[in-house]
């Protein structure tokens, strides 16, 4: 990411550089897999430039985890904005665009969830509880408009077996993983939902 002589630097275009390759980097070979020197030298660029934009190494996996965590939010979001009206497609879309993902030939897992695993203290803890958090909110909107009497539980049972797919697709390697997930989580709708209307 070196600037040519003369050239005039942008300073958020510099931080959305540094974002992108380390989030490559920080995926690829962990946290602890990479120390502040290497990564700036992979990067091309100077520890002062690295500790300009992020304060410290924690400072850029905080911001690393935080923009990958609106990224995979926005995904989620258009998934089901994507599906139409009926909360079972909506609920349907967020699996099958869970199944392309463990699909994809760079999957390993979630990094958001493996940073948190790794450090138990620090930035990525928080993050991954704010990033749960936000899905959350995401399957009990479905929920909610799948008219069920307790859409929260319900969200937190969704929840567990998109999580529980992730886990399952990156550490035993199952294929099947966000398909197994989704017949689940569409079977706790429809019987939720028909709890909702029983007489």
């Amino acid at each position: 990411m070196p600037v040519p002589k003369g050239a005039t630097l942008d300073p958020a275009q510099t931080r959305a550089a540094i974002l992108r390759a380390a989030t490559r980097l920080l995926y690829q070979r962990g946290l602890d897999g990479i120390g502040v020197a290497e990564l700036c030298t992979t990067m091309g660029v100077s520890k002062e430039t690295l500790y300009r934009h992020f304060g410290s190494k924690e400072g850029l996996v905080r911001a690393v985890l935080q923009a990958r965590s609106d990224r995979i939010l926005r995904w989620v979001h258009d998934a089901v904005a994507a599906a139409g009206d009926d909360p079972v497609d909506q609920l349907a879309a967020v699996f099958d665009a869970l199944e392309r993902w463990h699909g994809e030939p760079t999957f390993r897992g979630c990094a958001i969830l493996n940073a948190a695993t790794q450090h138990h203290d620090g930035p990525a803890r928080a993050v991954a509880r704010q990033h749960l958090d936000r899905q959350l909110d995401v399957l009990t909107g479905i929920a909610s408009r799948a008219a069920v009497p307790d859409p929260v539980h319900l969200a937190k049972q969704l929840l567990t077996l998109r999580a529980g797919a992730t886990i399952l697709a990156d550490h035993h390697g199952d294929p099947d993983a966000a398909s197994l997930a989704k017949d689940a989580a569409l079977t706790l709708l429809r019987t939720a939902r028909s709890r909702s209307l029983a007489p």
